[in-house]
């Protein structure tokens, strides 16, 4: 499940997405925007800075923006930084993987072979679409359609 970080993370990178090109906001403006702890916000836009994602300026006119273009910033890769892996167990990571302790024969485990399957899905989501498409999909008819509103 994506956690409430992942998930300010990403509405912090959309916000800054929408931004003119090189100018900075504030967290605090971000944050109202958002209904968001600013506390919080700062500590997730710091990992995303740490994580290359946004650039921060201090002082007048100073705060946060994109450290490059929106179309090549990917969710997925945004999200591992956040939270982790994307594999729901460690032993279906690709980036996190351990081996179960109880597991007897990790080739034909069929809760193993599941979360492969389910990593493989969200991943092929997540690392296909860009905080670019998130704006996208905000200003199209998608977003509607997955609510199932007209």
């Amino acid at each position: 499940m994506l956690s409430m970080k992942g998930k300010y993370g990403l509405k912090a990178l959309y916000h800054l997405s929408n931004l003119p090109e090189g100018q900075f906001e504030q967290s605090v403006g971000i944050a109202k925007t958002h209904g968001m702890s600013k506390k919080f916000l700062d500590a997730i836009l710091g990992e995303l800075r740490n994580g290359g994602f946004v650039l921060a300026r201090k002082g007048r006119g100073g705060g946060y923006r994109l450290s490059r273009q929106a179309d090549t910033i990917m969710i997925g890769h945004a999200l591992r930084v956040l939270d982790g892996p994307l594999a729901p167990i460690s032993c279906a990571s690709r980036t996190a993987y351990h081996r179960c302790k109880d597991c007897k024969d990790e080739a034909r485990c069929p809760v193993r072979l599941s979360m492969l399957e389910v990593r493989e899905a969200i991943a092929s989501v997540l690392d296909n679409k860009s905080v670019a498409d998130l704006k996208g999909m905000v200003e199209s008819e998608e977003a509607s359609q997955l609510l199932g509103v007209s």
